[in-house]
């Protein structure tokens, strides 16, 4: 082999990772009861559900099952939601009542009225998503 066809050194030497953190988040498991919000589109059909839990500084996005396209990409509005409270150091439950008070700011979805309600377990408001 010709020093023409070798490979560069740089090829041959290991790859060394840097670990960085990213965005703050809300822990994404709850222990007790969590409150939530339902929310829903345009056009009635629920989309999701933002949960809470003040103990674990906890919070989450439950989606239920067989919905569309443009329904699972309204939920990302409601992700970053999450991610802008966390940062700004807000709790839970504290993210809860400024979503029932005001979401003016999010297109295409809203909190249903009646929010926010209580669940015994995070696993509960799962399976109340996936009944529909």
């Amino acid at each position: 082999m010709t020093s023409e066809n070798r490979p560069h050194p740089h090829f041959e030497e290991d790859m060394q990772f840097k670990r960085i953190a990213g965005p703050p988040r809300y822990n994404r498991v709850a222990q007790g009861p969590v409150e939530y919000v339902r929310v829903a589109a345009d056009n009635g059909v629920v989309i999701g559900y933002v949960w809470a839990d003040d103990k674990d500084d906890a919070a989450g996005w439950v989606v239920p099952p067989g919905l569309g396209a443009p329904e699972i990409n309204a939920g990302a509005a409601w992700l970053r939601k999450l991610r802008d409270a966390k940062a700004r150091e807000i709790a839970p439950t504290a993210l809860l009542a400024e979503l029932v008070r005001d979401t003016s700011d999010i297109q295409g979805s809203r909190v249903v009225s009646g929010s926010p309600a209580e669940s015994t377990t995070l696993d509960e408001l799962k399976e109340l998503a996936n009944k529909g």
